[in-house]
């Protein structure tokens, strides 16, 4: 998605949130100076022409494994418990919040760290992006600067599902999603209510 589509998305997120675009803005040139990598060609390799399965943390997540084909590309936390079910992803999408250890020893093997910089998460960007030995690849929801990409999406799982399909998967399947759950705090509820409304532009009905 060219930025210019995207802006009206982010803008208005901006608004429902209260964040402060400068905000990202600084994340995201911050991002930058705590790592040479940058892998955006291993992960276009990765997803194009490729089947893959975006796999979201819901509590679903755990009886929908059997879905799962292709290249597994987990969003966040998701990530630590297909790794402890004997599933390494191939990607993941993170802002770091639901960092563990054992993203530094997938990285370590080889999983593709896509890490998203926003205002609120510069501490956990100081903290982790520097120790992650494996590829690379820094994003924003503001304008992407060089070595700073935006393919569109919101939150982890949503923001997967988009590169996915701007890098060129031939099919994109999700896993663990649900946009209902209510055991969520409101800020959460409306952040998968954005999430739901991103993915209904790629048709995604959730």
């Amino acid at each position: 998605m060219k930025f210019e589509d995207w802006e009206p998305h982010y803008l208005r997120i901006l608004d429902y949130f209260g964040f402060e675009r400068a905000d990202d803005e600084r994340a995201a040139e911050f991002a930058r100076t705590l790592t040479s990598k940058d892998d955006i060609e291993k992960l276009k390799l990765a997803l194009d022409g490729k089947n893959v399965t975006v796999c979201g943390n819901a509590p679903c997540l755990k009886d929908e494994i059997s879905r799962i084909e292709g290249v597994v590309f987990a969003a966040d936390a998701a990530a630590d418990y297909l790794y402890k079910s004997k599933i390494r992803p191939d990607i993941i999408s993170t802002d770091l919040d639901g960092c563990e250890d054992s993203f530094l020893e997938m990285s370590r093997s080889g999983t593709i760290m896509v890490v998203h910089a926003h205002g609120d998460n510069i501490s956990l960007l100081k903290n982790w992006v520097p120790l992650f030995k494996g590829p690379v690849v820094i994003t924003t929801q503001s304008r992407p600067v060089k070595g700073v990409y935006n393919f569109g999406g919101f939150t982890d799982g949503d923001r997967a599902v988009f590169t996915a399909v701007e890098l060129g998967a031939s099919k994109v399947r999700l896993a663990g999603f649900d946009l209902d759950d209510s055991s969520v705090n409101p800020m959460k509820h409306g952040k998968l209510m954005i999430a739901r409304e991103l993915l209904g532009i790629l048709g995604y009905d959730l």
